[in-house]
């Protein structure tokens, strides 16, 4: 067995061949191919780490389908096997690594790529985004951002875990086999749900999410409804057809679809890939880089951070549920893990035809597999289906755990569920293990650089950016894992003292012209998602945030942008014609500014104070923010480099009115 690896400046060759020694036989690592090894930011130095390298490259795995900690993925025995008997798979690598080895703090922070992108910098340390509101490919110190793991000498991995993730603009992906039965493809009935425009332009066509066994299928069906909730009607055979095996085009040509509506197509799909893969080859990668000591190319490792944002976070949810969380060796693979924006979900990932690219909202993909029991870190008794459990396994290997949503995955998402009980009568405890932080007034989507534009929504979008409660945070998860610091105490609204509530109850204070939502998104249950009748009976109950006279979150972590606000930040906003009028618009926010004088929201019936009566002058705002920004620093929810950052937009941007 060999792995190609090695620093190119040591390396006359293309490739560096270094024979390493055998691994365990049940799952492994069975190579490393690296094409490029290449200087970041020009050799910038970033901190005590100095300078930092990019390695590119690919990771060749292979498993035992009969091992126990395999077992469990689908399809596992109807893979194809190697010689050895084992089932093979190779996954993009990325690595951006200290230059010096020596130099680094001895952190891996594995980042579970969101469909095959990063989001690390855009997301978390603020960097302009490149593509896909992602930077998948950082070569300047501006792709860096704040640069805050760079600086702290992080070594930061990536690699593939989705089987159908783009590799286009730097993405990635995992190669993995396709299951067959006696030699034979397999070929089954499968439900793609086909939308246009909510989440990409409306002039894009209909592509499918898996190749058709044939395009002459009689048998196949497709229907349409406006809204999630009105019953399917069947669309005439006459009126669309197969245009290839991965694409439906409705007929006459040229036709297009509502934006907005539900189309749902029912048709027989070969070729199901194994998809579980993506755990195991997400284990195997981490476990390797962090038990061998030389020719590593993420260097010398003392522990492992994961980090999942949205999908990625789901992912990372499933991963500990389903025991990837120890190696075969019996170690545990991540240290900690922080999950930001997944709500209670996990990934429609582990099955025969998964779709891990589905997610729940109120209009949007209702009715496939997301969201099941156990919810939540604590371990309780569900009333809805009679189980019992936790998301947490107990078994020595879980990682301490932090999950940070936004007020939208409290309305999308059903976060509450992760601190009450599944009926939403009662506040629980975490165990100590885990915290859970609400970033109040925050969206889903909330990054830096954003622009407030209606979109398809009926309200101006939010902009609330949640980076820098993240960046806090991920120091704080470091120093936990290494150093025993407790994190601070879970912040999200509370039963008990009145900031979480039924979504007819925010307090949400009456504004002239704005949409407001009023309905959550519920969680439903259902035998099957091919033909999906949520079940009656008792349901879960999913609660939102209470607000205060502006409309901002009472609980979480109010940064200084809420705090001391300019306008009322939400978490929900609601589609507008031509899409379906007051549906939940995805899992965007509103951002709804105050009037710039009393006598101006007095003509509008505006109850909010205006700016005027809040902020005399830019000195009582800029002292007002600094105030702010220093409580959530002494609570260590903000860093002090943040903190000052905000403080000085707060005196030197342009006027507030």
């Amino acid at each position: 067995m060999s792995i190609r690896i090695g620093r190119m400046r040591a390396c006359a060759a293309a490739l560096c061949l270094v024979p390493i020694a055998a691994a365990p036989a049940a799952a492994r690592i069975v190579g490393i191919d690296i094409t490029a090894v290449e200087p970041f930011a020009d050799g910038a130095e970033f901190g005590a780490a100095g300078a930092y390298e990019r390695v590119v490259g690919s990771a060749r795995g292979e498993i035992d389908p009969a091992d126990p900690a395999n077992a469990g993925i689908a399809d596992i025995a109807l893979a194809p096997r190697n010689a050895r008997g084992r089932v093979e798979y190779r996954t993009d690598l990325f690595i951006l690594r200290p230059k010096d080895p020596t130099r680094g703090s001895g952190t891996l922070l594995y980042e579970v790529l969101n469909r095959g992108r990063k989001f690390l910098f855009n997301w978390v340390m603020d960097a302009p985004a490149q593509a896909g509101q992602a930077v998948n490919e950082p070569r300047a110190a501006r792709d860096a951002g704040t640069a805050l793991a760079l600086n702290r000498g992080y070594t930061m991995v990536w690699s593939g875990w989705e089987a159908d993730a783009l590799r286009q603009n730097g993405g990635m992906a995992i190669d993995v086999p396709v299951a067959t039965r006696d030699g034979k493809p397999i070929v089954e009935t499968v439900r793609d749900e086909l939308v246009s425009g909510t989440r990409g332009p409306t002039e894009a066509p209909f592509y499918l999410t898996f190749a058709a066994a044939g395009t002459d299928q009689p048998g196949a069906t497709l229907t349409v409804r406006r809204r999630e909730t009105d019953p399917p009607r069947p669309v005439p055979r006459e009126a669309w057809t197969f245009a290839g095996p991965r694409q439906l085009m409705l007929l006459p040509a040229g036709t297009k679809p509502q934006p907005g509506s539900l189309y749902e197509l029912t048709y027989q799909a070969v070729g199901p890939k194994v998809l579980g893969l993506g755990f195991a080859a997400t284990r195997d990668v981490v476990a390797y880089l962090r038990g061998h000591a030389t020719d590593n190319p993420a260097g010398g490792v003392q522990r492992a951070l994961a980090l999942g944002i949205s999908q990625s976070g789901r992912f990372l949810r499933d991963f500990i549920h389903l025991g990837f969380n120890q190696d075969e060796t019996g170690t545990r693979v991540f240290d900690g893990m922080l999950a930001h924006i997944s709500g209670i979900g996990g990934v429609f990932l582990n099955a025969r035809f998964g779709q891990p690219s589905r997610t729940n909202t109120q209009h949007e993909d209702h009715l496939y597999p997301e969201n099941a029991f156990p919810f939540s870190a604590a371990t309780q008794h569900d009333p809805v289906t009679g189980q019992s459990g936790t998301l947490l396994r107990g078994d020595g290997f879980d990682p301490l755990w932090m999950e940070v949503n936004t007020e939208t995955e409290y309305w999308q998402k059903g976060a509450s569920l992760l601190t009450t009980d599944p009926l939403g009568r009662v506040d629980i405890d975490l165990p100590d293990t885990a915290r859970a932080y609400l970033v109040a007034g925050g969206f889903h989507y909330g990054r830096s650089g954003l622009v407030s534009d209606a979109g398809p929504c009926a309200n101006p979008r939010n902009t609330l950016n949640p980076g820098p409660a993240l960046r806090a945070l991920m120091v704080d998860l470091e120093e936990w894992v290494r150093d025993g610091r407790q994190p601070p105490p879970s912040r999200v609204p509370r039963l008990s003292d009145g900031t979480l509530v039924e979504p007819t109850a925010t307090g949400f204070p009456y504004v002239r012209g704005p949409a407001i939502a009023t309905t959550v998104n519920t969680i439903p249950r259902f035998p099957t998602y091919l033909d999906p009748h949520p079940e009656a009976g008792l349901q879960y109950r999913p609660l939102v945030p209470r607000v205060d006279a502006d409309g901002q979150d009472v609980a979480g972590i109010r940064l200084p942008e809420v705090a001391v606000p300019t306008g009322t930040h939400t978490g929900w906003n609601l589609y507008a014609e031509p899409f379906p009028a007051g549906a939940l618009c995805d899992r965007e926010g509103s951002l709804l500014p105050f009037a710039a004088t009393k006598a101006e929201r007095d003509a509008t019936g505006d109850p909010r104070l205006s700016l005027a009566e809040r902020y005399p002058d830019r000195s009582t705002y800029g002292d007002a923010v600094a105030r702010a920004a220093d409580a959530l620093v002494a609570d260590r929810l903000l860093l002090r480099e943040d903190a000052d950052r905000s403080v000085a937009r707060a005196r030197t941007d342009p006027p507030l009115r």
